[in-house]
């Protein structure tokens, strides 16, 4: 059974999922492992299961990763969040890849009041990192889309509260990620999750999921394979309890690089796999005695009706975050804000960031948020706006932005002009411009190079070619600064992944140039090896592809499909002269990372993924 009390509170006002004893234990591990009563080894292993991922600053330093189930936050946890950030980070937090907001450069003694302040607006970090059932993701557009089978997230939130502290969930050979999704559109990468559900109709319409697992990416890519056609939604404890079962039995816990479920998979084979399942399944639904899922979901997410607070004026949010500086070391967010927005910008972004909702007269609006990155203040405002336009929370998504949901259509200007006063104005979001990055060797043990120096690059070099980012039609831009993927740069239409090359005894900074990745609800398609090319020839690189598809496209076809079928040598050919480097042509900048000053010295520690 679960270690956390499931309730059932579907809906906005969601109860807490933090346990203030979590925290109460994190203190006294902490006391133990500095008189040396536990080894480094035991205490690192029970930090990461509360969230705190050691950096690789060799002085006090670490990150905090908090879950967002499901990818709902409140006004008052973005408060929290500032709060933290203010108190004992950067003054700015980050989105990552799987619906979580990290907080970096804590001092370790000061996660615990950073901790209870989280804990307070109902947050938690337990089994964020670490061996564990990671942060379980839905689509941010649950509720309000117009193509979604039904609303996954009520049926994520139990399946939430029945893992979080379950007596499988932090014994796991490695890291065990879930996702939802309810729409016709795959807006959670579904196919790469180690278990994932996709919402299904049953024969007489009684709502269940299609069930999927083993995907994953790294360093055996694997689309995941359907389990269950259909299954109840009444099954969801069962299914997940099996599949861990199955995971803790038979999974690899000596390997470190080979340990996620599909390696396991791989060994035992799909059917034998299935066999296994099925056991665990069965003894789930008699001897173990897991109980059914029951709750009793809408048939449409009700409309606000609440009285809604005046928005605070443009120039006041002007003059709020303009008066936040956010510290170093490392990237930090440009805040540059705009107080008389014009019509052309506000046309452009309601063109790519705002869509109508199955409810008439609503729409979500996405708040494009370059690297993911927010500064306290940000945080804050965005608060008050989802208070005034929204239905008091905003939703989190898997590109590390944020979706403002029952957003009325007659306030959609006013809204973006708040958005623009607090530099949140960008449009572009799900284009190729809308970059994202993995926190690279800013404060990654694992990364090779400055994956969020590439991303500000990029990300500013297109959004000032428009010209580009038409033609590239859809594709999207992910990056990662080592072969572990947190970035999803293995499922990009063009994906860079980190490395190094030495020339006349000199480390220079390069990246794998990879093409044809994606995914759909239907499965992944994982992207292909066409170059490796020094990381300040990047850009260049990104326009000869973007110009090639334009050039060789079929009528209709989407980037992805393109460079799924294009042959990799042709697009080899395409970027030969890039990857050309000698001593003789290198300049200095060469070998200097981006967004870094000294020498490239690449230094990849020992990690903490799967400790």
């Amino acid at each position: 059974m679960s270690g956390h009390e499931t309730v059932n509170t579907h809906g906005r006002a969601r109860l807490s999922f933090a346990n203030e004893a979590d925290i109460d234990e994190f203190v006294v591990m902490l006391e133990r492992y500095e008189r040396a009563e536990i080894t480094p080894d035991q205490w690192r292993a029970f930090r990461l299961l509360r969230g705190t991922y050691g950096q690789r600053q060799s002085y006090d330093a670490s990150m905090l990763r908090v879950k967002v189930p499901q990818g709902v936050i409140t006004s008052a946890q973005l408060g929290a969040f500032a709060e933290v950030a203010d108190k004992y980070s950067r003054r700015f937090g980050h989105i990552t890849t799987r619906q979580n907001i990290q907080l970096h450069f804590i001092k370790l003694h000061d996660m615990e009041p950073a901790m209870r302040l989280l804990a307070d607006a109902g947050m938690t970090t337990r089994e964020a990192c670490g061996n564990s059932v990671r942060n379980i993701t839905a689509c941010p557009f649950a509720g309000t889309s117009a193509d979604e089978r039904f609303d996954v997230t009520p049926y994520a939130e139990e399946v939430t509260r029945f893992l979080l502290g379950h007596r499988l969930a932090s014994t796991l050979p490695r890291k065990f990620k879930i996702a939802f999704e309810g729409c016709t559109d795959d807006h959670t990468a579904i196919a790469i999750n180690d278990l994932a559900f996709k919402a299904a109709f049953g024969p007489n319409g009684e709502r269940g999921f299609t069930v999927l697992a083993g995907g994953g990416t790294a360093l055996m890519c694997k689309s995941a394979g359907a389990i269950h056609d259909y299954i109840p939604a009444t099954e969801l404890f069962r299914v997940s309890e099996a599949l861990l079962i199955v995971f803790k039995e038979h999974g690899d816990y000596e390997h470190r690089q080979r340990n996620r479920m599909k390696f396991m998979i791989k060994k035992l084979g799909w059917d034998r796999f299935v066999e296994e399942y099925q056991k665990a399944l069965a003894w789930c639904g008699g001897e173990g005695a897991v109980r059914l899922l029951e709750i009793e979901s809408p048939e449409m997410e009700p409309t606000p009706t609440w009285s809604r607070p005046d928005a605070p004026s443009p120039s006041a949010i002007v003059a709020r975050v303009a008066s936040v500086s956010p510290n170093g070391p490392g990237i930090t967010p440009i805040v540059v804000p705009v107080l008389n927005s014009t019509d052309d910008q506000f046309n452009h972004w309601r063109k790519t960031n705002v869509r109508p909702q199955k409810q008439f007269g609503y729409v979500t609006a996405t708040v494009t948020v370059p690297l993911g990155d927010l500064t306290s203040e940000q945080m804050r405002v965005l608060g008050d706006l989802a208070q005034s336009y929204s239905d008091g929370t905003v939703r989190v998504t898997v590109d590390q932005n944020l979706v403002l949901r029952w957003v009325p259509v007659g306030e959609v200007r006013d809204l973006y002009r708040r958005l623009a006063a607090a530099s949140l104005g960008f449009g572009d979001a799900a284009t190729v411009a809308d970059v994202n990055s993995c926190p690279g060797a800013e404060c990654c043990r694992l990364a090779v190079t400055q994956s969020r120096g590439l991303g500000r690059l990029l990300g500013d070099t297109l959004r000032d070619r428009p010209d580009l980012v038409a033609k590239a039609d859809g594709a999207v831009i992910k990056i990662s600064g080592c072969p572990n993927g947190c970035g999803q740069h293995h499922i990009a239409t063009i994906g860079f992944q980190g490395s190094v090359r030495r020339i006349g005894g000199k480390a220079v900074p390069q990246y794998f140039v990879m093409v044809g990745g994606g995914t759909t609800t239907e499965g992944a398609s994982f992207a292909r090896t066409a170059a490796k090319i020094p990381a300040r020839r990047i850009p260049e690189a990104v326009e000869r592809l973007i110009g090639y598809y334009d050039t060789q496209k079929t009528d209709g076809e989407s980037a992805t499909a393109f460079f799924q079928r294009i042959d990799i040598p042709q697009v080899k050919a395409l970027l030969t002269d890039l990857e050309v480097l000698t001593a003789e042509s290198a300049t200095a900048d060469d070998f200097i990372d981006l967004a870094e000053t000294g020498e490239f010295t690449p230094e990849v520690m020992e990690g903490e993924c799967s400790a």
